[in-house]
């Protein structure tokens, strides 16, 4: 199956998970496994949130950022992969200049 995110439409979703600002993300879901291209603006945050029956892998495209993980801050840059296992929580969070892309997948376990 290939998923053509160059055709998808982008969705905005204001203030996810509780967080700052907007994520614009190009997303697939089959009712089990999500899998996004997505992108946080300068300043925007996708709020502190765990997994209860998912796991979560997020592979940085380009830009800076930083994870908050299980309470530690960990900073995050093009080519870097975060990965929060079922049961764990976590925070993404852009505070540089440039726009965060990332790649991610969210399996249900």
């Amino acid at each position: 199956m290939i998923i053509d995110f160059n055709n998808e439409q982008a969705t905005v979703i204001p203030n996810f998970k509780g967080g700052e600002k907007s994520i614009s993300a190009k997303m697939h879901f089959d009712g089990v496994n999500r899998i996004l291209h997505g992108v946080l603006e300068s300043g925007a945050t996708i709020g502190l949130h765990t997994h209860e029956t998912n796991s979560e892998i997020i592979y940085f495209l380009s830009g800076k950022g930083k994870v908050l993980y299980d309470g530690k801050y960990e900073t995050v840059e093009q080519g870097m992969c975060h990965y929060c296992p079922k049961g764990h929580s976590h925070s993404l969070i852009n505070d540089s200049e440039n726009d965060l892309v990332f790649f991610a997948v969210v399996p249900e376990q």
